[in-house]
């Protein structure tokens, strides 16, 4: 028996185990300000990769979950990069409320799809082939802690970039989409905030005095979403607002925090002046304006090199009865980004199949779990330097 097939059999073998793996990650809460729990799971991991050869070590931050990286041979040498990232979006104490369950052919839980059902690919793959002999290539495991919130609090982007020096190929395991899309590009993402700090009075009694920070506000709303431009691919989201305090007070305060994504990082100093102009502008005297940005993610560059590992990534899967693949550009921002950003081709969402992420809905196909699994086997056991 060939070792693709030795590490299928393990995969076949193993099912159980990949689901406890599953769940043990699914039951940590690892959302933002959850960095014990994101920790936690890195911990769990590192143990799990230490057991098959893997040498640990972690970029430790104070206000961020730790960064795990484990080699497996020379990395020295031309590597493969098998990322992802351990924290979600959901809160401390969602997993109280609905923990990891597996209802008919679909697993439910907080980030059971985005993405630790993808760390449990790249965990099983990687182990089944280590257990049937295969050494072909140095691999390298990077798991992030802090990817949903940006790696604000922390240089984790940094840290990516000078790890993925020298691979030549790298699998994000982020959520697989169920069409069997392979995301070859993804846009990028910035963030800001604007808060307006106007003047407060008495409506009724004394209104003339009042500066109102919502009506302020409501200008410079619509003067940001009118930036989208569909034609370079920008487009804004004012999605939160807050101001304000009684109905018969004239607002004195009032913040938004919005969304813009792009295709090109080139457009951004002119998108920070426009933004800045538009905090500049007053329409309220009395008013004043302060613009901050809060997060930034580079985007997932479509290389002609990405393009090639996508076609022996569609190949593969045809070959091994895994359907067909097609190319993906999404919106949806990833640390991706990073590594085209290096110059590493990167095929992303290699992770297990589901749908409605960054929701309560959010569920992921079991089977999925075990055919990716073995899909990356089959990528790992034949892939080459060129």
């Amino acid at each position: 028996m060939d070792t693709k097939m030795q590490a299928y059999e393990f995969i076949d073998k193993h099912r159980d185990g990949m689901l406890r793996l599953w769940e043990k990650m699914v039951n940590v809460d690892s959302g933002p300000g959850c960095k014990e729990g994101v920790d936690q799971v890195g911990r769990l991991l590192a143990d799990c990769f230490a057991e098959f050869g893997g040498k640990n070590r972690f970029y430790e931050f104070k206000d961020a979950g730790n960064m795990l990286v484990s080699e497996f041979g020379n990395c020295s040498e031309p590597f493969i990069i098998l990322t992802g990232h351990m924290d979600t979006v959901f809160k401390a104490g969602t997993v109280s409320e609905r923990p990891f369950k597996i209802e008919g052919d679909k697993a439910y839980g907080p980030g059971v799809l985005d993405m630790k059902g993808g760390i449990v690919i790249l965990t099983y793959a990687l182990k089944a082939l280590k257990a049937a002999g295969w050494d072909t290539h140095p691999v390298k495991i990077i798991l992030h802690g802090d990817e949903e919130v940006g790696h604000t609090y922390s240089s984790a982007a940094e840290k990516t970039l000078d790890e993925a020096k020298g691979a030549f190929a790298a699998f994000n395991f982020e959520t697989g989409f169920l069409d069997n899309g392979i995301v070859v590009e993804r846009k990028g993402m910035y963030q800001f905030q604007l808060e307006v700090f106007g003047k407060g009075a008495h409506v009724g009694n004394d209104p003339e005095n009042g500066r109102s920070a919502i009506r302020e506000m409501a200008y410079k709303i619509l003067d940001i979403e009118n930036l989208t431009d569909w034609n370079k691919g920008n487009t804004f989201n004012v999605g939160v607002i807050t101001g304000g305090t009684v109905c018969n007070a004239t607002p004195a305060y009032c913040k938004i925090l919005c969304d813009m994504r792009y295709n090109d990082a080139s457009y951004l100093p002119d998108v920070r002046q426009q933004l800045q102009a538009i905090a500049d502008k007053t329409y309220i005297d009395g008013t004043t304006t302060k613009l901050t940005e809060t997060l930034a993610f580079s985007p997932m560059r479509r290389l002609e090199s990405t393009m090639n590992l996508f076609e022996f990534v569609k190949a593969t899967a045809a070959e091994e009865g895994f359907g067909t693949l097609t190319p993906k550009a999404v919106g949806g921002a990833s640390d991706s980004g990073y590594t085209t950003a290096a110059g590493v081709p990167t095929c992303c969402a290699m992770g297990v199949q589901g749908a409605r992420n960054h929701t309560v809905e959010e569920f992921a196909v079991v089977e999925s779990l075990f055919e990716r699994a073995k899909l990356m086997i089959a990528l790992l056991a034949k892939i080459k330097t060129n």
